[in-house]
């Protein structure tokens, strides 16, 4: 008798311990996803984010450990840009590598939250377009109004005015009202305000198209700031016939090469006018034996780098 009551105890000790054990789990919560995945995949209006990181196959990678910060186009957004639900569901094989390249163009490494934007300062994406395999896009900001990407797109703000930020467990997320194409030449060339009378001059001798397509590319582009065009270089070009305010422009640009700072060679280079001019370190020499110094470098864009001077570069072709 007794084995059997100690077998029935166990038995009932057993059950108990099985019923506390299911129990358990009947109250456990679902395992939130608080990854910048987890939380598109719960916005309303990102669900066309979110569909296009699938198809690019990106979503996992946005699950990852990071951080990242993403600049999240809203619905409306890809709408705007054609890319609707159909478009992306029906995306060609061949179409995805460019859509993975725009999306990673709307991903900067690290968390940044709105009050770490600077004015009138680069950050780099992980996009790379076709110019360079191992520098990243460059991405503009410009906060002088809320905060402007690249000239072309803006991060969505609350009613009160104040930058969203929406924090994950693994970066933060801010939404923007336009899709934010990867960057040509003249994309960076009239988004930063500094550039603002080269990218008049060269709208001025239909250049526009040149630097902002692939045919002779990449470009590495010497860009003269604003304050590069001082009085007496201006009463100069203004008095230049039109092909020779073309060759000041082009005298500026190296064709077919992507050339970082780090790389520019000491030899002549040949530009884009045909003339040559020299570097060594930062300081150029150009044809008029005149020295201009390289501010700003590394500029990255889809077809080509910029790296901004302080002076107009001079061709030996112009008095």
């Amino acid at each position: 008798m007794k084995t059997n009551k100690t077998k029935l105890i166990a038995i009932f000790a057993f059950l108990g311990l099985l019923l506390i054990s299911c129990s358990d789990d009947d109250n456990q919560m679902p395992t939130v996803d608080n990854t910048i995945t987890g939380i598109a995949s719960n916005a309303s209006d990102l669900t066309l984010l979110v569909k296009a990181l699938k198809k690019a196959d990106l979503a996992t990678t946005l699950q990852g450990t990071g951080p990242f910060t993403v600049f999240a186009p809203t619905d409306q957004a890809f709408i705007n840009a054609g890319y609707t639900a159909s478009v992306i569901d029906n995306l060609p094989t061949a179409d995805i590598p460019a859509l993975k390249q725009i999306l990673l163009n709307h991903v900067v490494s690290g968390s940044v939250q709105s009050s770490g934007l600077t004015n009138n300062s680069y950050i780099k994406t992980l996009a790379k377009g076709t110019a360079s395999t191992t520098n990243t896009l460059s991405m503009y900001v410009n906060t002088t109004s809320g905060v402007r990407l690249n000239g072309m797109s803006s991060v969505i703000t609350t009613t009160a005015g104040s930058t969203f930020n929406i924090i994950a467990s693994n970066g933060v997320i801010h939404k923007v009202d336009a899709v934010i194409t990867l960057p040509t030449i003249v994309t960076h060339a009239t988004a930063n305000s500094n550039f603002s009378t080269l990218a008049s001059l060269l709208t001025a001798q239909n250049l526009i198209t040149t630097l902002s397509g692939t045919a002779n590319s990449p470009f590495t582009v010497f860009a003269p700031l604003n304050s590069a065009f001082d009085t007496a270089t201006t009463n100069l070009y203004s008095g230049l016939s039109s092909a020779k305010k073309t060759a000041v422009l082009t005298y500026h640009v190296v064709a077919g090469a992507n050339v970082l700072s780090n790389a520019i060679p000491t030899t002549p280079i040949t530009t884009f006018e045909t003339g040559t001019f020299t570097v060594a370190g930062t300081v150029i020499t150009d044809e008029q034996s005149r020295q201009i110094n390289i501010v700003l470098a590394d500029v990255q864009c889809a077809n080509g780098v910029i790296h901004a001077v302080n002076k107009v570069l001079l061709p030996n072709s112009v008095p």
